[in-house]
Formats: C-alpha cells, sequence, structure tokens
C-alpha cells in the first residue's frame, strides 16, 4: 500500500462532509498507509477546540487516530511555513512517501520544491483519483467537492475551480 504523508489543512478538508456524503477520510485510509507527524497532531488538536466546520472536521480526523500513524521529526528551522507543513515535508522526504496531501494552495510551489521524490497531491486532486480508480462516483466527487470548498471558503481559487472543471468533464 502506497504512503502518503498528509499535513492538517489536508486532514481538515476531508474531515468535512455531511453525514449522507461517502466518507473521503474513510477512502484515504483504505487505499494509503497515512503517516502524519506529531506536530500534524497538534494542529488538528488546536483546531479541533473551534466551535465551527474546521473544529468538527478535526474532531472527526482525531476520532480515528487509529487509522493513521504518527511520527516525529525534526523541524527545519529554515522552513518558511508553519511546523505542520514543515514536520510534513520533512517526515515525506524523510520515509519515502509516494504522495504528500496538503491544502496549502498559496505555498504549492514551495511545498512542491521542497519535495525530494515525493508527488504533491491537494484534496480536489485525491477526490478525482478515487474518481478514476472507481471508488466515488464523478456525482459524490463533486458533491464532496462542492461541501469542503463551501466550508473551507474555496470558491474563488481558481486550482479548484480547474478541479471541479475536470470533474465535471468526466
Amino acid at each position: 500500500m502506497p504512503t502518503l504523508v498528509a499535513d492538517a489543512s489536508a486532514l481538515v478538508s476531508l474531515g468535512i462532509v455531511a453525514d449522507d456524503d461517502p466518507d473521503p477520510l474513510g477512502l484515504c485510509y483504505a487505499q494509503y498507509d497515512v503517516v502524519v507527524p506529531t506536530a500534524v497532531v497538534e494542529e488538528l488538536q488546536e483546531i479541533a477546540s473551534y466551535d465551527d466546520a474546521h473544529g468538527r472536521a478535526a474532531t472527526t480526523v482525531l476520532d480515528r487516530t487509529g487509522e493513521f500513524g504518527t511520527r516525529s521529526v525534526a523541524l527545519d528551522a529554515e522552513f518558511p511555513l508553519d511546523d505542520g507543513e514543515n514536520a510534513a515535508v520533512t517526515l515525506a522526504n524523510d520515509i519515502d512517501a509516494a504522495l504528500f496531501l496538503c491544502d496549502e494552495f498559496n505555498q504549492l510551489g514551495l511545498i512542491h520544491a521542497s519535495l525530494a521524490d515525493t508527488r504533491l497531491v491537494t484534496t480536489p486532486t485525491l477526490l478525482s483519483v478515487f474518481v478514476r480508480t472507481d471508488q466515488l462516483s464523478v456525482a459524490d466527487a463533486r458533491r464532496l467537492l462542492d461541501t469542503i470548498s463551501d466550508a473551507r471558503s474555496w470558491g474563488a481559487n481558481s486550482y479548484v475551480q480547474r478541479a471541479r472543471s475536470l470533474l465535471e468533464e468526466s
């Protein structure tokens, strides 16, 4: 099973679903050996303290900690992102993860450049992978992307709009 390292932003995105939606977080855990640095768990705990959609999503992820592994890594003091992304990039490089799941859209170039042999994916990309591998229907992927996009305020994000248009072409 391929190893996927995730940061807090992407796990929160996957945790934002309505009760009747398919479970993208469960699909991720079923398809990948998910590993996160302890710094990401700490970020999730902080996010979970808020009484909003992000807090509820972080709580959903934390309630399923048995489905992913955690590792401690040393932080790169020179890395210009927060501790979670710093630790996740370091971990992905240290364990030669196949994928790095991250939704920090404003920093994707920096993150991509910081990864050695790990492929950078975002939640919209992961949803499209689930469609291509028959884990999700196109309609379910569109609905999930809309739900996540609304909760994460991604409406104006050109990257997400492009992912949505690709799903519409499917």
